[in-house]
């Protein structure tokens, strides 16, 4: 038998707990590729701790309550190990490379070569990046911005990294400018789930908070990989389970961190490989069935409600709802063969979980981008808050709705102005404090932007973070879209593919990371972060700087700022000398934040208000709002597929650390597709065979990958999985929800057919 090579791609179901002696091994084997093994540990023990610690620039799962010193996880430490990498890209990397050259790279091995290390300007002529002076390079953007028709040709997209502070000012330049156009992640993650919330208990954010999760005799995880998306999760979940709790699982994809797990800082458990539990119950709805299961539930409990008043609160529904009774003739006249066929769960399985859920005094429902990423995400969710409200599951200890947040600060980067859609109030406040005259019309959100750029309607792109040319959908258009603009600007930390696919002219600006020192004129500066539940706290680098050209994202900020904008009264320097008087801006300016340098140190720091947690529900009837959404027909046509894409685990956002999926058994392999083994052998399929997927977008057209390996999983009949940014290609620009616009990237209908 041949021996096996080292690069050969293998499948080996992966049967062990998450987290434990695989995450320990994984994370040292990172430490040495990186050659961080001093610097990495040292970073560890700073990491999302409250006094003089950085929070962790991954997940926004929130901090430890109760004194933990360890609130690490393993993907945090790849993040943080990668950011604090020594090697540099500078000039002399670039004067070596042609763009043309580098586009020929792998993504992988873009962000291997290490921090950017002074601003850079491309340069057509040479096809190369070359240095440029930070004031020239506001000066081109100054200058650029200013010669466009209108405001409304710029948009200004954040990822979910940015800091509050930094956020507060982004926003602020745009509006002064002239524009609402402030695309950002949450378009494609999150969206659906603030405008379900705000319209059913009137707050765009969950309610629950980390005491709520302890305090839970019921959590109901939907949609999330809780061992790669937020590892720190499944320290919840095992604490949830020693005491009794109920977790269930709903997942097209029973993950590892569904499963058990070996909590790392738990010594006594490392040490004899005990593992926990980490759910009672896995349930596999078919993509885009879990609106028709929750619907279920909802049936079952006012089933049982007829001969178990108790099954329901009708004091609460009474007291703080309205339209209850419209929505329980929905429940009552949808079928149970609809919903069994809608779902893929049996009755059966459906009224367990109503059970469970009927038992439980306390339930939390926690969701992630499974529920989100369709068509009906909206529906979805407020069809969750349907299910809490009949059991009065808001606004008392141990319950709520939990949306998951990917991105470290993306929850922030929205309460703290980034919106395209503002709100009116929030307008009038920033007019009255800052001074300016905000636009009042809503602008454009990242497909709204995609769109524009390719029309020409967009003309200069500005991107904090992120690497939003793979983010986005549908990667040729996308590509094709930032090429024509006059001026592209992407503040960043690595080399990516962003920085390729660039207008006629283009800069690289390299930021500060969240480890490094940021001292201004007042001295060491910290900013904060909010996080998935709504907790505000500060973040201070505790490493010097990877270059001394970098600047801090507030600092550019403020130097594009001032080019754009000379005779703006806004006091840009101040803001960067002394972050703290950003925030007393920000304290006048947003609700929740009042004595925000005073709270803000505090240990822990601060949850802002929500009034849905006590019960005082911000909508048009000023009652908690029951939807009644059409069952959706999410059941695939025959010789289709319901595609999702997902993360891997060696993987965060865009940022691929190898080609290994260590939860699901995958090594060497990233193009790929999970396949239910009889939907392959009904096309005649074997394991690793080469297949071609195409996806037929809502107008007809089809996009294609080739020579995809077919890796058989469970997963339900007529579903399909694979990974991003690879499979973005997949997603048509028009293919976004009509309710929330977000790419439909857990909803696509494909086909799987042997490569010739």
């Amino acid at each position: 038998m041949d021996e096996q090579r080292e690069d050969q791609p293998e499948f080996k179901p992966y049967h062990h707990p998450a987290a434990g002696w695989g995450a320990a091994k994984s994370v040292t084997q990172f430490l040495v590729r990186e050659r961080e093994l001093l610097a990495g540990p040292r970073a560890i023990v700073k990491m999302n701790h409250e006094n003089g610690g950085f929070d962790c620039p991954g997940c926004a799962w929130p901090d430890d309550t109760k004194g933990l010193h360890l609130d690490i996880c393993e993907n945090g430490i790849k993040h943080v190990t990668w950011e604090m990498t020594r090697k540099r890209v500078g000039a002399e990397f670039f004067a070596a490379h042609t763009v043309s050259e580098l586009d020929g790279w792998s993504d992988t091995a873009l962000e291997a070569q290490g921090r950017l290390t002074e601003p850079l300007r491309y340069d057509e002529k040479t096809d190369r990046y070359v240095p440029i002076s930070w004031d020239k390079a506001f000066q081109l953007v100054g200058d650029t911005l200013r010669g466009l028709d209108s405001p409304g040709q710029a948009a200004f997209y954040t990822s979910g990294r940015l800091g509050n502070e930094a956020t507060f000012l982004y926003q602020l330049w745009a509006r002064e400018f002239g524009t609402n156009n402030l695309p950002d992640c949450s378009n494609m993650c999150h969206e659906a789930s603030g405008r379900a919330l705000q319209a059913a208990i009137g707050t765009g954010k969950g309610t629950a908070d980390i005491h709520d999760w302890e305090a839970a005799d019921a959590l109901f995880i939907m949609g999330v990989n809780a061992a790669s998306n937020a590892p720190r999760m499944l320290t919840a979940l095992a604490e949830a389970h020693r005491r009794g709790a109920q977790i269930v699982h709903i997942n097209p994809l029973v993950e590892a961190g569904a499963t058990r797990t070996i909590i790392p800082h738990d010594f006594a458990r490392m040490a004899t490989f005990r593992a926990t539990p980490t759910s009672t119950l896995n349930l596999q709805p078919r993509i885009g069935g879990d609106l028709a299961f929750i619907r279920g539930m909802a049936k079952a409990l006012l089933e049982m409600a007829e001969t178990d008043p108790a099954a329901i609160d009708s004091d609460f529904l009474e007291t703080y709802t309205s339209g209850v009774e419209k929505y329980r003739v929905v429940c009552e006249t949808t079928s149970w063969a609809d919903l069994e066929r809608q779902s893929g769960l049996s009755e059966a399985e459906i009224r367990a979980a109503a059970k469970i859920y009927r038992d439980a005094d306390r339930s939390v429902i926690s969701w992630c981008l499974g529920v989100t990423q369709h068509e009906h995400g909206v529906d979805t969710v407020r069809e969750i808050v349907n299910l809490l409200l009949l059991r009065g599951n808001i606004g008392r200890p141990g319950t709520g709705p939990s949306p998951v947040r990917g991105h470290s600060n993306v929850q922030g980067n929205r309460t703290c102005g980034i919106d395209h859609r503002p709100a009116p109030e929030f307008l009038d406040k920033l007019a009255r404090v800052c001074g300016i005259d905000p636009p009042r019309h809503h602008g454009l959100d990242t497909v709204g932007t995609i769109e524009a750029m390719h029309r020409g309607d967009v003309r200069v792109f500005v991107g904090m973070g992120g690497n939003f040319a793979l983010a986005a959908p549908d990667t040729p258009y996308t590509f094709a879209a930032l090429r024509k603009c006059e001026l592209t600007v992407q503040v960043s930390t690595k080399l990516n593919r962003s920085h390729l696919e660039h207008g006629k002219q283009a800069l690289i600006l390299p930021c500060l990371g969240r480890t490094e020192k940021d001292f201004q004129t007042a001295g060491l500066q910290s900013t904060s972060v909010e996080d998935a539940m709504s907790m505000v706290h500060l973040s201070t680098g505790m490493k010097k700087p990877a270059s001394p050209h970098l600047l801090s994202e507030p600092a550019i900020i403020a130097g594009m700022a001032s080019a754009t904008l000379p005779g703006s009264a806004t006091p840009w320097a101040d803001y960067v000398g002394d972050y703290d008087r950003i925030r007393d801006t920000m304290a006048r300016v947003l609700d929740g934040f009042e004595d925000f340098n005073t709270r803000v140190r505090e240990p822990l720091g601060f949850r802002i208000h929500q009034a849905a947690r006590e019960r005082v529900f911000h909508t048009p009837s000023e009652r908690a709002e029951f939807s009644t959404a059409d069952l959706p027909d999410v059941v695939p046509a025959a010789g289709t597929l319901a595609l999702g894409t997902m993360r891997s685990h060696d993987q965060w956002n865009t940022t691929i650390y190898s080609d290994d999926d260590r939860y699901r058994g995958i090594k060497n392999l990233r193009t790929l597709v999970f396949l239910n083994a009889e939907d392959m052998r009904d096309r005649g399929l074997g394991e690793f065979d080469e297949v071609d997927i195409t996806a037929t977008a809502k107008d007809g057209t089809t996009r294609s990958v080739r020579r995809y390996r077919a890796i058989p999983y469970d997963i339900p009949r007529g579903c399909a999985a694979g990974y991003m940014p690879e499979m973005n290609v997949l997603c048509a620009i028009g293919d976004y929800s009509t309710q929330s616009d977000q790419p439909l990237m857990k909803h696509l209908k494909v086909t799987v057919e042997r490569s010739a």
